[in-house]
């Protein structure tokens, strides 16, 4: 039989996925994993160096397909910040959902210490980017040093919220993992509550009031 010549990532990714599911293990050698599959070993290497990458990439192709999912709803692109993280966790999860028995293989062993876990380094990388360029308002403290450790803090607070939410979900027993989907609206809120920056700004306003009143007294 002729070995096939249009191997794509998805392919690839299909592959394997369907090989780990199938023996409970990743494949012995890249040589075993084409042979298995009907392609030139050559093919494997275009697009990954290892099944390591191929794994990480694999949690990165649940995160592409999800904003790709949502940059097509045109209701999305006029949410504000909040409901398009709402949004997105509710259409990732969806994307875990649709291949939850591969997710659980990958990280049920590793759900309590997911936060190093490599397999989620692009995943990580792509989320943060993500939550960078969401536009949630945070507080505008006039120094480049101070904006940047905020900036970061808010980043690692959403990432550790995602993993929090994956660990959930990845002990969720409820019918249609309804109860993740309360755990998601709740917490969102709730983090979007904890960074509202209008109390805090009312409270430095009333601060620069009674100190400038104070300056003008003296």
């Amino acid at each position: 039989m002729a070995k096939k010549k249009n191997i794509s990532q998805n392919d690839l990714i299909s592959f394997y996925m369907d090989y780990v599911l199938t023996h409970n293990h990743k494949p012995n050698t890249v040589y075993a994993f084409a042979k298995d599959n009907n392609f030139d070993e050559q093919k494997f290497y275009e697009f990954y160096g290892s099944f390591e990458a191929l794994e990480q990439s694999i949690f990165k192709v649940f995160f592409d397909n999800t904003i790709a999912a949502l940059e097509k709803s045109e209701d999305y692109q006029s949410f504000d910040a909040r409901n398009k993280l709402l949004s997105f966790y509710y259409t990732f999860f969806e994307n875990l959902t649709a291949n939850r028995s591969y997710v659980v293989h990958a990280l049920q062993s590793h759900k309590n210490s997911m936060k190093s876990l490599k397999v989620l380094g692009h995943l990580k990388k792509s989320f943060t980017n993500y939550i960078e360029h969401l536009d949630i308002q945070t507080l505008d403290l006039k120094q480049e040093q101070l904006e940047k450790l905020q900036n970061r803090g808010l980043k690692e607070s959403a990432w550790f919220q995602l993993l929090v939410t994956m660990k959930f979900w990845l002990d969720d027993t409820s019918p249609s993992f309804e109860k993740t989907d309360i755990f998601i609206e709740k917490s969102v809120k709730a983090s979007f509550d904890l960074i509202d920056t209008t109390p805090l700004k009312s409270i430095i306003d009333f601060g620069k009031f009674l100190f400038k009143e104070k300056m003008h007294s003296n």
